[in-house]
């Protein structure tokens, strides 16, 4: 599910902490899809900026919320308010942050 083709390659990366340009929510990348992969039902009723579905596309954990987001990579952008990302399901993925600020998935290390 994770990683990129030969088509487009992903700005950000699993751990990474994003802002959303759109929504204005900050949340941390679970995983990456090289292109979009949700189905056109979900696509036609929620994408309805209609972003690329060939360009990357972000599984998040939104900061401060108990659900997921599947993002579009021209809705994201580096985080510069920096701090952790309060969710449910964060410390069932990831056993911390970095010094950079970027979360460590569980088993990697730090």
């Amino acid at each position: 599910m994770s990683g990129t083709s030969s088509g487009a390659s992903a700005q950000f990366s699993i751990g990474e902490v994003i802002h959303h340009r759109k929504f204005g929510y900050r949340g941390v990348v679970v995983d990456v899809d090289p292109i979009f992969s949700g189905t056109e039902e979900w696509y036609e009723e929620v994408a309805r900026s209609r972003p690329p579905k060939d360009k990357p596309w972000y599984h998040v954990l939104p900061d401060g919320a108990d659900h997921w987001t599947y993002v579009a990579e021209r809705h994201l952008e580096p985080d510069t308010e920096g701090g952790p990302i309060t969710h449910p399901d964060l410390n069932h993925l990831f056993s911390g942050q970095n010094s950079d600020g970027r979360y460590v998935r569980r088993g990697q290390g730090h």
